[in-house]
């Protein structure tokens, strides 16, 4: 295995962290171990394995070489304790949200988290007797307004999709712990390139690796990394008996992804801020949200927590929701699509796809307007996104 060292850089940690050559042949890309099950040398090793005495495999649901790179190599990133790869980040998510609570807990989160991570929430979850109250928890105040005797979990995405409202990891860590809850941070917008919420305190962080971690619109997946060895091993359970585990295919596609998370993030973010710019001058636009910018109104809770802007913009024309639809369906290099994070640029509607499954009302107190437009910034030039852009903002 390639020596990592804690001084490494960001860069070569995603290359390098979780791998070395295969011991058999010598490759150097990380074999698929495309199998279900695993030969026992004796019948001792077998229940030695199941009795958790032995590390060997047994099963791809509970575990496999290839799965097990991915997750080590993300665990380096942010630097936790144990990764679970899941196969999608909505199962990282579900599991995260079944290992930590229970029947009569609450749990406090960001009114403006993806659209199913709160809907699951609060059309299933709350069959089941767990409550929740979703707030704005850049409000610092109103996130402690918000914890009950019974608050188990702070769940907080920063920055927030698609409004890009920033939260501070370390005071909602004080608040959490301080209440005797934990922790957990969706990581997905920025990745572990730009964001360790471990250093500002979290317990748990959750990623769709779909997005920025694998960056090539080919693979669903999510992620979830604990900060301890307890939390792990609950997790882990929970995780490996609801069956939401990736498939090692899977698995390598990611791994080849985050070889190149540095470049396709310093090359997709310097082109968002020359976006940003072009876009906040313009006549047609009405307002927009960015990190980088310093109209922004968290730029500098962005410099302090972030190591750098990201590569999503926020933003609203003139003309409400019909002079968006406009925009949308005139791009000739931007695509028509939901997600985030990869090579191309996107562009989509929140209020009627992402966020489509909450109520208009609690959308609306999100600060999802009807005339939000999100914009996921890939790795073509720049001069050629603002192109299509300004032709399209003259189609309004």
């Amino acid at each position: 295995m390639a020596h990592i060292t804690p001084n490494c850089g960001k860069s070569t940690r995603a290359i390098h962290a979780g791998q070395s050559p295969d011991p058999a042949f010598g490759a150097l890309a990380p074999p698929i171990f495309q199998t279900s099950t695993f030969v026992f040398p004796s019948v001792q090793t077998g229940a030695a394995r199941f009795a958790g005495e032995d590390p060997g495999y047994i099963y791809t649901r509970l575990g496999n070489p290839t799965t097990r790179m991915l997750e080590d190599n993300v665990c380096a990133m942010e630097g936790g304790f144990g990764a679970l790869a899941t196969a999608s980040g909505m199962a990282a998510v579900t599991s995260t949200y079944f290992a930590l609570l229970s029947a009569g807990d609450h749990m406090v989160g960001t009114e403006a988290v993806y659209g199913p991570s709160r809907v699951i929430m609060e059309r299933e979850f709350s069959r089941m007797g767990v409550k929740a109250a979703f707030v704005d928890t850049s409000d610092l105040a109103a996130v402690e307004a918000a914890f009950t005797p019974a608050t188990k979990v702070l769940y907080i995405e920063t920055p927030a999709n698609p409004t890009l409202k920033l939260t501070d990891i370390a005071a909602c860590s004080q608040i959490a712990h301080r209440k005797g809850a934990l922790l957990v941070v969706d990581n997905t917008f920025c990745s572990p390139y730009l964001q360790r919420p471990f250093e500002k305190g979290a317990d748990v962080v959750v990623h769709s690796v779909t997005k920025f971690l694998n960056g090539h619109s080919d693979v669903v997946g999510g992620i979830i990394v604990a900060s301890t060895q307890p939390l792990y091993a609950r997790l882990r359970s929970c995780l490996l008996s609801l069956g939401g585990t990736m498939d090692p295919h899977q698995s390598w596609l990611v791994l080849r992804g985050t070889k190149t998370l540095a470049a396709r993030i310093e090359w997709a973010q310097k082109s968002a801020l020359a976006i940003a710019e072009v876009l906040e001058g313009h006549e047609k636009v009405e307002w927009i949200r960015y990190p980088g910018l310093k109209s922004h109104p968290q730029h500098d809770l962005a410099r302090r927590q972030q190591d750098g802007p990201g590569c999503i913009i926020a933003f609203g024309v003139r003309g409400g929701l019909e002079a968006g639809r406009r925009v949308m369906e005139s791009v000739r290099l931007a695509s028509l699509a939901v997600s985030l994070g990869g090579v191309e640029t996107l562009i989509e509607h929140p209020a009627s796809m992402t966020h489509a499954g909450m109520p208009r009302a609690g959308r609306e107190a999100a600060g999802i307007s009807d005339g939000l437009i999100r914009l996921s910034v890939g790795c073509e030039n720049a001069e050629d996104i603002i192109a299509d852009l300004k032709q399209a903002l003259a189609q309004i």
